[in-house]
């Protein structure tokens, strides 16, 4: 169980890491972390120790060309519920189930419908795919997928898997990126879904992104920094003028 006063020691320590002024940290909730005091690390308390500290269930950064759509993937998660073997999961303020994803779902979809951003990502902890140990999620698939299809989002982002991946949806533009190589990798387990599998890395590592309007950059290093993997996806600011050729011509 997480306490208050360990939440409070952590995240002091974590903030001699960031020396940077403007390094935001943003988080959304994972399995690990419902398994401890949730309201602890909800707290605005710990704002006021770092306040460059943010974590919410779900919530939306609005920087200019891009919108960060953040999602609470957990309670999607229906064995965490039924099936949760020596684990506690503390469900204060998700319970009940069904309502609280629907909602979610709901102002979701409203919120992607009014953005008006270049690039939509939205991340989460939870896979939507992945080849590694976890594999993909079914509850996310089924339901939080259809939303960032009708929404176009752009990118996929998670962690939980401890690995790193990118994988392409072979029915639509989203990219799946896991970035989850912090610790516990080298699980050696393969298994392959029926998306396109651009890299997988079983390692240790991390992964950058690098956004303006125009072009968007992954890049994958393993845990000295080198370069494992690149990938990029450019959008035309202004758009191109159609030609139309007759067929009498």
């Amino acid at each position: 169980m997480v306490s208050r006063a360990y939440m409070t020691k952590h995240l002091k320590n974590r903030s001699l890491i960031y020396t940077q002024h403007k390094a935001y940290r943003s988080h959304v909730l994972g399995n690990h972390d419902y398994r401890g005091d949730v309201l602890a690390q909800l707290s605005p308390v710990l704002r006021k120790i770092d306040n460059r500290f943010i974590c919410m269930r779900s919530f939306i950064v609005n920087a200019e060309f891009v919108d960060f759509f953040f999602v609470d993937t957990s309670p999607f998660q229906r064995k965490y519920w039924t099936h949760p073997g020596k684990h506690h999961y503390d469900w204060r303020g998700v319970a009940p189930r069904g309502k609280y994803i629907a909602d979610l779902l709901e102002n979701l979809d409203a919120a992607m419908k009014k953005s008006t951003a270049k690039w939509k990502i939205v991340v989460g902890h939870h896979t939507m795919r992945s080849v590694s140990d976890h594999g993909d999620t079914k509850e996310l698939l089924k339901l939080l997928l259809p939303v960032l299809k009708e929404n176009g989002a752009d990118f996929y982002i998670n962690g939980h898997d401890h690995c790193l991946e990118h994988i392409s949806s072979r029915d639509s533009p989203i990219q799946y990126f896991t970035s989850g190589g912090g610790s516990k990798a080298w699980r050696g387990v393969f298994q392959p879904n029926k998306d396109k599998l651009r890299f997988f890395y079983d390692g240790q590592g991390f992964m950058s992104l690098q956004l303006n309007q125009e072009k968007a950059q992954f890049i994958f290093y393993d845990v000295s920094g080198n370069i494992l993997y690149q990938w990029s996806s450019s959008k035309t600011v202004h758009p191109q003028p159609s030609t139309y050729l007759d067929d009498e011509e």
